[in-house]
């Protein structure tokens, strides 16, 4: 497919004006105008931006039968220079990739998919610039998603499906970072099964698991829920919809990738970071067992969750079949805050970027300016 600029229809009136960026939550606002392409007759085609609408999809469609459908997400940010920054859109665009192809969607080849996402995302910003929020902690947020649409009660792979690409402006994912989030380990229910099942990919199904235990742990007063794995219930795996760290006697420890969790953007980029500090840094299994004895012996001195809603979160406790385990140092750690700082002033342009990790996108200026 040839790449360029992509057929764009406006919209007649803009909802902007709308828009409270006092108060923004998280996700519930959606900009002027979405991408959309979809698969028939084996082939991708008729890619187009037009105004955010509602679907019609006739009740049959196998996506609301049996979960074919995944996603993605990623943020743009208003640099301090006016200029608009997606954070690492690659590694998200080969992450949909992946998961496309776990769930037999026929998905185009990554590098043709790469160039379309990313090239659909900066005609958004460039045509949305105004939804782009301007104070720090704020970003726009950019939902790829990809649906079946074939209308069939047979169980097997749908035959057409839709790429859709929406963006929200939205405020901090967590409100209360500064005292830090709260945890309680669930030791019943599963997130995603070990390696084989659906734990390394982003489906609707793996998020759908999380809320009947999500649910339970706001109601015993926590904020999250830390996962184990899915076969003896004993080795940490995520927490909430993010990676987990744990700095411990000064060495930084975080799950291995194995096919249950996912392969984190900000994970990756938090582990890049802590080795260019010349930070121990393990990849390996955690026990809960292990940190236990850490909170008791007093070495557990940081604990923080990183993905892209929050960025870094620090952990102020976490509870454990009965106890509640408070971290040493009281949130956010020093560590905690660096990484926080470092990612962020990088996301909004504040310091270098080093390792080239925004796609930077020109935007009118307007007379919002970033503040910090």
């Amino acid at each position: 497919m040839q790449i360029s600029n992509f057929p764009v229809t406006p919209v007649e009136q803009s909802r902007l004006s709308q828009v409270d960026f006092d108060n923004l939550g998280f996700g519930s606002i959606f900009s002027d105008h979405m991408f959309s392409m979809v698969y028939e007759d084996g082939a991708w085609k008729n890619p187009e931006i037009h105004p955010y609408r509602t679907l019609a999809l006739e009740p049959g469609v196998s996506m609301l039968h049996y979960g074919q459908t995944v996603f993605d997400g990623y943020k743009a940010f208003r640099g301090l220079d006016g200029e608009a920054r997606i954070f690492r859109p690659d590694m998200n665009v080969r992450r949909l990739h992946d998961s496309c192809r776990r769930l037999c969607i026929p998905i185009m080849e990554v590098e043709e998919l790469l160039e379309i996402i990313i090239q659909a995302t900066r005609q958004l910003i460039a045509l949305d610039h105004g939804w782009l929020p301007s104070r720090w902690g704020q970003s726009l947020y950019v939902r790829p998603l990809v649906i079946g649409t074939e209308a069939t009660l047979e169980v097997r792979a749908a035959t057409s499906y839709r790429l859709m690409i929406m963006t929200s402006p939205v405020g901090s994912y967590f409100t209360n970072l500064q005292k830090g989030v709260s945890l309680r380990v669930e030791d019943r229910f599963t997130r995603a099964a070990s390696v084989g099942g659906l734990g390394a990919v982003k489906t609707a199904a793996n998020y759908a698991a999380s809320l009947l235990p999500g649910f339970e742990s706001r109601q015993q007063g926590f904020d999250q829920v830390l996962w184990l794995d899915g076969n003896e219930h004993r080795y940490v795996e995520e927490v909430g919809a993010m990676n987990i760290f744990f700095k411990i006697d000064g060495k930084v420890v975080t799950p291995p990738l194995g096919g249950s969790i996912l392969p984190g953007v900000v994970r990756n980029s938090a582990l890049t970071l802590l080795r260019d500090w010349g930070i121990p840094v393990e990849e390996r299994r955690i026990a809960t067992d292990e940190v236990v004895e850490a909170f008791r012996s007093g070495d557990l001195q940081e604990v923080f969750g990183a993905g892209t809603a929050a960025v870094i979160c620090p952990v102020a406790s976490i509870g454990f079949k009965g106890e509640v385990f408070q971290v040493a140092t009281t949130p956010p750690g020093e560590l905690t805050l660096r990484l926080y700082d470092q990612l962020t002033g990088i996301q909004y342009g504040k310091l270098a970027d080093r390792h080239g990790w925004n796609v930077r996108v020109p935007i009118p200026q307007s007379d919002s300016v970033m503040v910090q």
